[in-house]
């Protein structure tokens, strides 16, 4: 049977602020089966952002597994993603999982995959997925020219993406971790460091569905 796959990924890093972004199609060969996948969540209590590209149930136990990572190493995301890339390769049922994952916090970000690779962007944009080069691309021209914030700026880049990309639909969800002296000045009604792009009613899934 074909496998269901999931793109694009794309992460950016500005003036403290962290934002990641994906969109929502879910193919099955050359089917599209879901248009309002959320591929991107948070994990650690809210301190890193995580999204994935490939295969989605893969995924899953992915984010399971490096979510025990952070616990273990009490949310050092380097660390955990080495040591995820070490249970990866060696694990022999983990081996055979197909996807790549782009972690980041608010100073750092990676891409992890199934060979081993740890990779650390020079430039803090991080991109995965068939769309990732047209993502990529187009967040760097955005960094480099404009004052646009994080979010703003994956927002466009993923936009861009989607209208190249036939594996990438314009349904995006965008999470944020804002920079440091802006979570410590909200409010305490407020849920917390977590901003979304996406509709209120989409919020509470996030975490959970794809």
């Amino acid at each position: 049977m074909a496998k269901v796959r999931a793109t694009t990924i794309l992460g950016v890093i500005r003036d403290g602020c962290v934002a990641m972004g994906g969109d929502g199609q879910v193919t099955v060969g050359d089917v599209v089966m879901k248009h309002t996948a959320h591929k991107v969540r948070t994990l650690h209590h809210g301190q890193i952002l995580a999204g994935f590209a490939g295969a989605v149930a893969d995924a899953l136990t992915l984010f399971e597994r490096f979510d025990a990572q952070l616990d273990k190493h009490h949310g050092q995301l380097r660390r955990s993603a080495v040591e995820l890339a070490k249970e990866w390769r060696t694990d022999r049922f983990l081996r055979r999982l197909e996807a790549q994952l782009c972690i980041a916090n608010r100073s750092e970000m990676l891409i992890v995959s199934g060979d081993g690779e740890v990779i650390e962007p020079d430039d803090q944009i991080i991109a995965v997925g068939s769309g990732g080069p047209y993502a990529h691309a187009a967040a760097k021209a955005l960094m480099e020219n404009t004052s646009l914030s994080a979010g703003e700026i994956v927002r466009k880049a993923m936009d861009i993406a989607a209208s190249l990309c036939i594996y990438t639909n314009d349904h995006i969800i965008v999470l944020e971790l804002p920079s440091t002296s802006e979570a410590s000045s909200e409010t305490s009604h407020e849920s917390g460091p977590l901003r979304s792009a996406s509709p209120p009613s989409d919020q509470g899934s996030e975490q959970r569905e794809f």
